[in-house]
């Protein structure tokens, strides 16, 4: 009987005498490629056999004796290479020295290593603290500076109103007020201007006076008014205070009110006292003055 093939499609089978039984087509043996794609599911390679003219009888026939085909050529290959098997297991005596040379190599490089990672943190550290220092320094070096221009300004204040000292010799020094390193050439220029007839004392020197005083109260503020030089600073600033306030007080008691001149000169001596923060004092020249 002459056997001949057919593929997946039923077109084929429609050409067939279907009355003569002996010509009747048979399926295609299973490609041995459909059972090597990854990820074989059974499942899905019977799904695909939907139009394979054959029984089931016989497709399990057919997939038993591919199996005893695939057991056979295993069998034939570990008897082909059954002397290349017991080489290997051979070849791979002694292979513990090496194992445990390379445990070794990898055990010295990681003592290596946490040794160096140590000195990495122990530098980490020391940069941090000498980073830290630096703050530090830089932070007193400032405060040093504070200070020093706290000083400066209280003892040339003092010198101006000859507080505490003989003249009112002005020293020469670097400052950083625009208007607070005047010299007494400076002031008579300025008295010409706005002094009266009368040798009452110059609003603007007044003026002067205040803010460089205000300029200390914020230095001081700046330093912190609790540190130990400050507090050593109250009784300067205290009898600067009083002094600046005296002046004050004496030029507007001498301010007459006769003119218009006279008001604005006023006007201006009430602002110093607002200035520092003094407008009870200013209340109280000015009821003397009434009486």
């Amino acid at each position: 009987m002459n056997r001949f093939y057919f593929g997946d499609s039923d077109s084929s089978a429609s050409d067939l005498d279907d009355d003569d039984a002996n010509t009747l087509p048979y399926p295609k043996p299973l490609a041995r490629s459909a059972f090597l794609t990854p990820n074989f599911d059974p499942t899905t390679f019977l799904s695909t056999l939907h139009n394979r003219h054959q029984t089931l009888e016989d497709l399990r026939a057919e997939l038993r004796t591919r199996s005893q085909e695939l057991s056979k050529e295993l069998l034939d290959l570990v008897n082909d290479n059954y002397q290349d098997f017991l080489s290997l297991g051979s070849s791979l005596r002694g292979g513990e020295e090496k194992v445990e040379e390379v445990r070794v190599g990898l055990l010295g490089f990681q003592r290596d290593v946490e040794g160096l990672s140590g000195k990495v943190e122990g530098r980490r550290k020391e940069v941090e603290g000498l980073v830290e220092e630096r703050r530090r320094v830089r932070r007193e070096v400032r405060l040093g500076r504070g200070l020093l221009e706290v000083e400066r300004r209280i003892e040339e204040l003092e010198e101006r109103l000859m507080v505490g000292g003989e003249g009112g010799t002005v020293r020469t020094g670097a400052g950083t007020g625009d208007d607070l390193e005047l010299s007494d050439s400076d002031e008579s220029e300025e008295e010409d201007e706005d002094g009266a007839a009368d040798n009452t004392v110059p609003v603007s020197r007044l003026r002067r006076r205040v803010r460089q005083f205000i300029v200390i109260k914020r230095l001081m503020a700046r330093v912190g008014f609790e540190h130990p030089f400050m507090v050593k600073q109250e009784e300067r600033i205290l009898r600067v205070r009083q002094t600046l306030l005296l002046d004050v007080s004496n030029a507007l008691k001498q301010t007459p009110v006769t003119s218009e001149q006279d008001t604005a000169r006023m006007l201006k001596i009430l602002g110093l006292y607002r200035d520092m923060g003094e407008p009870g004092d200013a209340l109280q020249v000015l009821r003397q003055r009434t009486r």
